[in-house]
Formats: C-alpha cells, structure tokens, sequence
C-alpha cells in the first residue's frame, strides 16, 4: 500500500473527526458579543425567553425563530444611551431578582404561563400607574410623568425592540404583509361597468 495515501486518508479522517461535533450541534446562536452592556450568557438566554414570550411560536415562527433576541440585544447596546443603558442592566437584575422571589425559579425555567403572568403584570402595573399620573401643564403627556422604575424600562426597551424587529423582518414583509414600495397603483384602463354605484 502507498505510504502518502494511508497518511492522506489519515488526515482526511481526523479532520473530519474534528469538524463533526459542530456539525451535529445545529443549535441557534443565543449570545452575541456586546461593547456597551455587560450581560453574560444567561442574562442573553433571558432576554431571548422574553422576546419569544411576546411573539411566540404559533403556526408562525416566534421571536427566537427570527432571531429577534439578537436584534433586540444590539439595538439595546448600540442605540440607547448610558443611562439607560445602565437603568436596563439594572431593571434585568431587578427583574430576575422579582422572578426568583415569586416563583424560587428563574425566568427560564418557568412554564409559559408563568412567563405570561409575570409580563402580564408589569404592563398592569404600568397602566395603573398611568391612570394615576396626572398630567402637568397643557401639552403633558401623562405616560412622561410615570416613575419609571428600572423593571420598567427594561421590560418596556425589550418589548419596543423585539416588535420593531418583527415589523422591519424579512419573514413579516414578505410572508406577513406584501411590502410594495409604491401602492396603489393608476389604473387608467379600468372599465367603468366594474365600478360599485351607490
């Protein structure tokens, strides 16, 4: 037998040997690389279960399916300024703090229910807070004169960001609503006898 095919054939194998584990392991990226928001692994993870809490899977993909956790998460550490940045990482301490005092579980583990009730009730709080506020001066809004507590703004950041994401997505534009750049066209040959009267 040919020496430099056996070692040929050797090196073919053993590459492949190492290339298979990432092969098999098809699972989605759950944790992206920030520069503004110091958030480990399983505070991303967190994130991504609240992004597919708001859009779930149904017949339709759900946030993770969209990658949309990603798309919230840099939007979060490109687009907000320090403070709230800084009242974002905050709010998600605070809000995994809350979780575990509730249910002596973490976001993660808790079924879907749970996971609903929990964002259930920080928009309950929200609205009841905006129906107390009240507004000052003429052209106030009252949503402005909320106490926004750190909980807040990081479920509100992450909601606004998960559906911006999901309008501006591929799969919504094309399979959700059909974009047309310019609609409603000029039809000038349309026949009058097709016309609805009145």
């Amino acid at each position: 037998m040919n020496r430099r095919t056996v070692i040929k054939n050797l090196a073919l194998v053993l590459g492949s040997a190492a290339l298979l584990p990432s092969c098999l392991h098809n699972k989605p990226v759950t944790a992206v690389a920030l520069k503004h928001i110091p958030l480990d692994a399983d505070q991303q993870a967190l994130i991504a279960d609240m992004c597919e809490t708001i859009i779930p899977k149904t017949t339709t993909p759900g946030a993770k399916d969209l990658n949309l956790h990603l798309f919230t998460l840099k939007m979060l550490d490109d687009c907000y300024n320090k403070k709230d940045q800084q009242a974002i990482v905050t709010g998600l301490a605070d809000f995994n703090d809350l979780v575990k005092k509730k249910y002596n579980q973490s976001f993660s583990e808790l079924s879907v229910k749970d996971r609903e009730a929990v964002l259930n009730g920080i928009e309950a709080s929200a609205k009841d807070q905006s129906k107390n506020a009240k507004p000052q001066g003429r052209n106030a809004k009252p949503q402005k004169n909320i106490d926004a507590s750190p909980i807040n703004t990081f479920y509100w950041a992450v909601k606004q960001q998960t559906l911006f994401g999901y309008t501006t997505s591929q799969y919504f534009m094309t399979k959700q609503i059909v974009y047309e750049l310019i609609p409603g066209r000029y039809n000038a040959h349309y026949p009058v006898s097709k016309l609805k009267t009145a």
